[in-house]
């Protein structure tokens, strides 16, 4: 393989060869030196005490997590947008969450916004190469149109994945505020993000593979963020999600008992009134709560910016 490098290549690989040496995602793991003598069941258990572990390396970095959420509920106040931005099982993961967020929370579809090294066919079949392309990165996000108003979430387990940096560093340039996911404490992600989120899971079970812990701990962080977002943006009443986008029975039948549970209304009245608020939950609760139409039941709503407590309380 060596002969087919010119020597700058050389150079370049041996460097990389002891950057990841150096990475504690790409370490070797004691407690499973023997994995490939493990029967099935001490895999499961090994696998399950270590991530025990995750819950406790997001619980460390709780402070940036709660800032990322503030700083993607301003995003989406001011008419921004949430891009994610990563390659392979971190880009992956980008994919996952911003597909979610639209029949969670009824959302516009664009408000979050997946990028992933490689495009739609990476999602399916991995496309590592991509993740070195550096003017990738900056072309994928410029196509994003990325401006001062969006948040920009980089992932990278390694903390160092050459598109990845290359895209937050344009979003940089642009005004855009960036986040930073990565498992690797110090890395060149977390220089360059404006808020940095590190989980330090520790060196996985299969040395490297960064699909295992390190996924689940950006996994664990995004859903946070998305989720806190969305929240904080009034798409919830209490523990409820009465911002879902009713597409289909089983979603009628939830928003039917979601108006009941939550009005001193009956079913069948819940139903009249889900059926005069064309399906949105929110604008039917107001209805059964305070006899108002649909159209006042909107506009009230309006006047809120959409946060069903604070409508109540105004028309109380």
């Amino acid at each position: 393989m060596m002969a087919d490098l010119n020597k700058n290549s050389e150079e370049n690989l041996l460097r990389l060869s002891l950057t990841l040496e150096g990475l504690t995602s790409e370490g070797a793991n004691a407690r499973s030196e023997r994995l490939d003598e493990m029967t099935a069941l001490e895999i499961a258990q090994l696998m399950n005490d270590e991530d025990k572990a995750v819950a406790m390396a997001v619980e460390n970095v709780l402070g940036p997590v709660g800032q990322a959420i503030e700083a993607a509920k301003s995003a989406l106040n001011a008419g921004g947008r949430i891009i994610y931005v990563g390659a392979g099982t971190s880009g992956r993961l980008g994919v996952l969450d911003a597909s979610e967020i639209p029949p969670t929370f009824s959302a516009q579809s664009d408000l979050f916004h997946a990028i992933i090294a490689g495009g739609a066919p990476a999602i399916f079949q991995a496309q590592e190469g991509i993740e070195d392309d550096m003017d990738r990165g900056v072309n994928d996000i410029k196509e994003a149109r990325v401006g001062n108003l969006d948040l920009v979430i980089g992932l990278a387990a390694s903390g160092r994945t050459p598109y990845v940096l290359a895209a937050l560093e344009y979003a940089n340039s642009q005004g855009a505020m960036t986040v930073g996911i990565s498992c690797n404490a110090n890395s060149p992600l977390e220089e360059i993000s404006q808020i940095s989120i590190v989980p330090l899971v520790g060196s996985e079970i299969l040395a490297g593979s960064t699909r295992l812990k390190s996924g689940t701990a950006q996994k664990m962080v995004l859903n946070m963020i998305s989720t806190g977002a969305m929240v904080r943006s009034g798409k919830c009443y209490g523990n409820r999600m009465v911002d879902l986008n009713v597409t289909n029975e089983k979603l009628r039948a939830r928003a039917l008992n979601l108006v009941r549970e939550l009005t001193m209304a009956t079913k069948e009245q819940s139903l009249e009134a889900l059926i005069a608020a064309d399906w949105d939950v929110k604008v039917a609760i107001l209805i059964c709560e305070t006899g108002s139409s649909a159209a006042q039941a909107v506009g009230l709503l309006e006047s809120v910016g959409g946060h069903l407590r604070a409508a109540l309380a105004k028309a109380s």
